[in-house]
């Protein structure tokens, strides 16, 4: 069903044009998918704050033919200007309000990105249910009389550092409502990370692994592309649709996203759940981008966030919040490698995502 579809069905929904029956399938489509659930309470809470406008429009409508009926008392026509002046300048405001209101909470974003035809990368609980009783059974095996049994496992996906000193992206829809995350490399190693910065629009959220036990890596091998890439141009990535990386390649399909969006490229490379948060290199080992989502039905229709997207996004983060600056490295290590000799090299910083 796509995004309009289904607002026209929340505007019956919420005006009680709907019979018993289709009030029913439509709770039972809504409570099914949680990106519905948030779009159809951005909505309702819009149609709210337009509903209390029109009222305070009204009422304005009702003084005015008071006033009206009575043009010798002086003073009321007075403070009905004054009111009126007041009242514009509150419901400019109420209105201005609302649609920034809107903006910041992506709510525009929202309604471009849950249209049916469009589909986030991070793995659901089902995918990753080896690695939740690997793990109840070690806690087990360390524990066996006194064990309290971690959270469940939500999601799974790929993140890559982007400092050696541990800072790592990966995705926002990834993250998003996480009581915990930890990192995975791929020696099997896990570490605890914590939420540095997330930017909802661009869907980026930058990481810190925050555990004792990680040590600093070697000087990270690539380096980050921020120019643009021709149509054609030779790709590849490494990411955790399973529990093991897994390597696809491709090439620059589009110059832009998603329904035009000039902060990503559209690529072709076989992607699947888990992709989410993954690294996307040029044939010399630059990162150009971040794999976010692809688009149902079409074979090969990948997205990437630009790599330039995410350099914005690394200069507005709040000094407080950082644990030392974030350099990104400048020189390349992987530009003479065979592609084999590339991706063992690679392996070593790029993590499964877990969210608990």
């Amino acid at each position: 069903m796509r995004q309009q579809e289904f607002l026209e069905l929340a505007d019956r929904y919420l005006i009680g044009d709907m019979t018993a029956r289709e009030r029913q399938d439509f709770e039972q489509l809504r409570d099914g998918n949680p990106e519905l659930q948030d779009l159809f309470r951005s909505h309702a809470d819009f149609l709210k704050q337009m509903e209390d406008q029109s009222a305070r429009s009204e009422f304005k409508q009702q003084l005015a033919a008071v006033i009206q009926e009575q043009p010798n008392q002086g003073i009321i026509v007075m403070m009905w200007k004054k009111l009126k002046i007041n009242g514009v300048a509150a419901a400019a405001v109420a209105v201005l309000s609302s649609l920034a209101t809107l903006y910041a909470t992506g709510y525009f974003s929202t309604i471009r990105k849950t249209s049916s035809d469009y589909s986030a990368l991070k793995r659901e609980i089902n995918n990753v249910k080896k690695n939740v009783n690997a793990h109840n059974n070690a806690i087990r095996n360390i524990n066996k009389e006194n064990t309290t049994a971690p959270a469940p496992l939500q999601y799974g996906a790929t993140g890559f550092m982007l400092t050696k000193d541990g800072y790592v992206v990966t995705n926002f829809h990834v993250v998003s409502g996480a009581d915990s995350i930890h990192l995975q490399n791929s020696s099997g190693d896990t570490f605890k990370a914590s939420i540095i910065h997330v930017d909802q629009e661009k869907d980026l959220a930058i990481l810190h692994i925050s555990d004792s036990t990680f040590a600093k890596s070697a000087s990270i091998p690539y380096t980050f592309r921020k120019q643009g890439m021709d149509l054609g141009e030779d790709i590849f990535t490494i990411g955790y649709p399973r529990d093991e990386a897994v390597y696809g390649e491709g090439y620059l399909s589009s110059a832009t996203g998603y329904s035009g969006d000039t902060t990503a490229y559209q690529i072709s490379i076989p992607v699947n759940p888990g992709n989410s948060g993954g690294p996307v290199l040029d044939r010399n080992g630059n990162i150009i981008g971040i794999i976010s989502g692809k688009q149902k039905g079409i074979d090969g229709a990948a997205f990437a966030i630009k790599t330039k997207a995410l350099v914005e996004t690394l200069n507005r983060i709040p000094k407080e919040n950082l644990k030392g600056n974030i350099i990104l490295n400048s020189k390349n290590s992987l530009s003479t490698l065979p592609r084999t000799e590339q991706i063992k090299k690679l392996q070593d910083y790029i993590y499964m995502v877990k969210v608990y």
